[in-house]
């Protein structure tokens, strides 16, 4: 059975990554992101919430926001990203509203991307820790807004007035879904310590790295062999879905 996508066949220079929260890319996908970058993609992320509700110290309250912030243009460094689009929302408030919509269909034609990448809209009920309230959200949002919104230039028409034109994105592949739904995983075996590096900036979040690598080195075996990959390789899986391919035709 032909792959649902095959980079030998599916060539893209540009990639968008979104994620409800700072660290949330790093857990799902920084090992794909590292070697997109690697091969020459451009790759900008887009964080919806300032993760103000995120870590254990009161101390930190006043300041979490920044250092969330700095802690994300770290990791995302260590993967080979330098731009980072912010949406500002509240942390544990994220809803699929219109506006919010609008803002990432702005964002996604501002980039214009081949690849959207995002967290998925339905529930993990394997592991809960996936499917948290905003995560679910970023995942519609996402979905909503690349398709029909992004590419229909009457959705919007302020965007289009201000020349941002109506865009077709190729791919949407979603992460931290029900792995029922995984239909592609890639191979980070080469780019394992890289995510690993880059969780390890997100320090005010996960104060046990050493448990923390513990459980994500695992979590990429167990991938790789849902996937069929060899013994001791490491995968991140993904929903991938055609939105605009040789696999689909317009309205369709």
């Amino acid at each position: 059975m032909q792959p649902i996508f095959d980079a030998s066949r599916h060539r893209i220079s540009r990639v968008l990554c979104f994620a409800a929260h700072p660290d949330d890319i790093d857990f799902g996908a920084a090992g794909t992101v590292a070697q997109f970058t690697g091969a020459g993609v451009q790759v900008d992320y887009c964080i919806m919430t300032d993760g103000d509700a995120g870590g254990f110290d009161d101390a930190q309250r006043s300041s979490m926001v920044q250092l969330r912030r700095t802690e994300q243009r770290a990791a995302a460094a260590q993967v080979g990203v330098r731009d980072i689009h912010y949406l500002g929302e509240l942390d544990g408030f994220l809803a699929p509203s219109n506006d919010l919509i609008k803002r990432v269909v702005e964002v996604i034609r501002r980039v214009r991307p081949d690849v959207v990448l995002s967290m998925h809209p339905e529930r993990n009920w394997d592991r809960i820790q996936k499917s948290h309230p905003d995560h679910l959200a970023c995942g519609e949002t996402v979905t909503r807004a690349v398709y029909p919104a992004a590419e229909n230039p009457y959705a919007f028409p302020e965007l289009e007035a201000a020349s941002l034109a109506s865009h077709k994105v190729s791919w949407l592949w979603l992460y931290a879904g029900p792995t029922h739904l995984e239909n592609h995983y890639v191979d980070i075996t080469d780019t394992v310590e890289d995510k690993l590096r880059a969780l390890h900036f997100h320090t005010s979040q996960h104060p046990d790295a050493d448990r923390m690598d513990v459980m994500v080195r695992q979590l990429l075996r167990d991938n790789a062999s849902r996937g069929g990959l060899p013994p001791g390789t490491s995968a991140e899986a993904f929903h991938v879905v055609p939105v605009n391919s040789d696999q689909t035709i317009s309205g369709f």
